[in-house]
This record gives C-alpha cells, sequence and structure tokens, in this order.
C-alpha cells in the first residue's frame, strides 16, 4: 500500500512539472512572439502620419555608368500658378530630364561638362511604346523661340544593339556659340531599358500634373524655392523651355 502511495505521489508530482513546464514553454513563446511582433512595428520616422517631411528638394535619379559616359535620369514636375478662386494651372510644363556625363577616368566622371536632354511627355510616350527592334530620334533646339534659335542644336538617338541585347542611347549637342561638339553613348541593357520604361510610365501623369487632378498629389502651390533652384541652372532653364 505504502508503494503504491509513493507511485501515485510521484506520478502527481511528476505530472505537475510536466504542466508547469509546458505553462512556462508557452509563456515564453507568448512574450517572444510579443516581442517580435512590437520589434516589427513601423518605428517613427520611417512611415506612416509620423514620418519626417521632407524639407527640400528630394533626388532620386536612376544612373547607369558606362565606360566612355554616364547617364542620368529623374522627372522634373510641372510648375503651377494660381489664378481666380484660388485655382492652379500649369505654368511651366513638367519633362523627364536625362544628363549625360563623359568619363575621364575609370568609373570617374566629369560633372562640369554634363549636357542635359528633357524629354517631352509626348517623346516620352515614343520611348515608352519601343519594341526590341525599333529606333527614335529627337531634335532640340533650346532657345528655338528667340533670337537665339539655332546656335545651340540638339539631338538625341535611341537605337537597338544589332544582337537585340540592348539599346544605344546617344546625344549630340552642337554649341556654335561656344564652338563645342559634345557627343555622349551610353549603352544600355535590355534590363535596365525596362527599368527606364516602368519608370517612365509611372511618372508619365506626374509630369502632366494630371495626379494633381485625380487627388493623388498636394493641390497647393509649389513652394517659390522649387522655382529658384531650378532656375540657378542656365542649361536646365534652357533645356526645359526649348
Amino acid at each position: 500500500m505504502m508503494k503504491q502511495a509513493s507511485t501515485l505521489l510521484s506520478r502527481s508530482l511528476c505530472d505537475q512539472s510536466k504542466s508547469l513546464f509546458q505553462e512556462r514553454v508557452k509563456a515564453s513563446t507568448l512574450r517572444g512572439f510579443a516581442s517580435w511582433s512590437s520589434s516589427s512595428t513601423p518605428g517613427r520616422g520611417f512611415s506612416g502620419k509620423d514620418a519626417a517631411k521632407p524639407s527640400g528638394r528630394l533626388f532620386a535619379p536612376y544612373s547607369i555608368f558606362k565606360g566612355k559616359a554616364a547617364l542620368s535620369v529623374e522627372p522634373v514636375l510641372p510648375s503651377f500658378t494660381e489664378i481666380d478662386s484660388g485655382n492652379l494651372r500649369i505654368d511651366r510644363r513638367g519633362s523627364l530630364m536625362m544628363t549625360f556625363m563623359p568619363a575621364i577616368g575609370e568609373r570617374k566622371y566629369d560633372w562640369e561638362k554634363k549636357q542635359k536632354f528633357a524629354l517631352s511627355p509626348t517623346e516620352v510616350g515614343s520611348l515608352i511604346s519601343m519594341g526590341s527592334k525599333d529606333s527614335s530620334e529627337f531634335f532640340h533646339d533650346p532657345s528655338m523661340k528667340s533670337s537665339n534659335a539655332g546656335q545651340v542644336r540638339k539631338s538625341l538617338s535611341i537605337k537597338p544593339h544589332a544582337d537585340g541585347s540592348g539599346y544605344f542611347i546617344s546625344l549630340s549637342v552642337n554649341n556654335s556659340i561656344l564652338k563645342t561638339n559634345d557627343y555622349f553613348v551610353v549603352p544600355v541593357t535590355k534590363a535596365e531599358f525596362a527599368v527606364m520604361k516602368t519608370a517612365f510610365s509611372f511618372a508619365l501623369p506626374h509630369i502632366m500634373g494630371w495626379n494633381r487632378l485625380t487627388g493623388q498629389g498636394n493641390t497647393e502651390a509649389p513652394p517659390p524655392m522649387n522655382v529658384t533652384h531650378l532656375k540657378t541652372d542656365p542649361q536646365l532653364e534652357l533645356e526645359w523651355d526649348k
């Protein structure tokens, strides 16, 4: 009888220990899950209404660096002016600005000798619709509407590789005032060109200002500093107004 009682007591203690161990494991697991859930919650300054707002212009170009030249592309949003009753209208149209820079060494490029070419919405559409064997060519005269027309001529050419592996994007700039001829060629892979086409498709309604019509953008007039910043670059000013 004593042996049976001892056995029952031992079994009871074993069951209690097992139950206590399971409870501790469960509690530990729940604490771990709670800790993981808490750590995975976005913190302040990263997303949501508490995210920090930029105080100036944002720079997010898509850049392609090759042996003889580099190409950088980014959208230039339109500027708006306020008219009667607080309404807004486009004062200056947007574009997709392509910037070419010559190489001066291995992975070194001369920013001072950059040349710009602003793609209009229609020209963006031409690029987006290009097939693997299509070519496009655009001609700009930055001073076309002034007495200096013809003094600076720009030609942008996009031609496919013979083997279909990508494209050659080239820019020719003839400046009769400075008596210079600049020529840039950037070979672009199919993947890089696909990124450009996708990004251009996304940016197109924004450079047209249509994102504001659909309520996807801020309807307030752009701050004066944006226009002031753009006017600090005479080359950008001319190319934008081509």
